[in-house]
């Protein structure tokens, strides 16, 4: 058993080991959260997506900024989509491919950010959501883990994690990205947080 753990431990080490090595990923993080800051500096919205794990890490994302990170703050306007009477309803309706898409076509307006999350960068619905964003006005970052993707290509600012064979490997440097994202948008924000 312990040589497993081991192993799963020294496999995480090594991935993030190399994302802080990934030059194009870091400063893409950079770019991102100015484009976050820029948005909730705003008033504007942010809203996430993805399947899944990602979709776990759409909603974790979005409730950390909305609620609380480390210390006390105001709200800011983050949401994921991740309603499942709408979910069910558009799935019904339009399939699922249309989920996320028509949540932004609903919901978001020119100035706010779509961050959409993707491994793949192949997925239907979040590549739907991208597309339904573009025609709104809003913004894009994307977190995948495959260079070249799709979802990346569609977005403004595509942080790239790739590591590892297994989906779980380029999670886990999402939500470490995700993590560094929020910490960022407050140091912006918030600078009193920080002395």
């Amino acid at each position: 058993m312990r040589v497993h753990i081991d192993a799963a431990l020294g496999e995480a080490a090594t991935a993030l080991a190399q994302l802080r090595t990934n030059e194009a990923a870091l400063s893409a993080i950079g770019t991102a959260a100015e484009i976050l800051i820029s948005a909730f500096d705003a008033e504007n919205k942010v809203y996430s997506c993805g399947n899944g794990g990602s979709l776990c890490d759409a909603m974790h994302f979005a409730e950390e900024l909305s609620g609380r990170w480390r210390k006390n703050r105001r709200a800011l306007g983050a949401v994921s989509m991740s309603d499942p009477s709408h979910m069910s309803c558009v799935a019904n309706d339009f399939g699922y491919d249309e989920v996320f898409a028509r949540y932004v076509e609903a919901m978001g307006r020119s100035g706010d950010v779509l961050v959409a999350i993707s491994t793949s960068g192949t997925s239907r619905n979040v590549l739907r959501a991208c597309d339904a964003a573009r025609a709104r006005g809003m913004r894009i970052i994307a977190l995948t883990g495959r260079p070249a993707s799709a979802v990346g290509a569609r977005a403004d600012v595509d942080i790239c994690t790739p590591v590892g064979e297994y989906a779980d490997r380029v999670q886990e440097l999402h939500i470490k990205t995700i993590h560094i994202l929020i910490e960022l948008v407050e140091r912006g924000l918030f600078p009193e947080l920080y002395p």
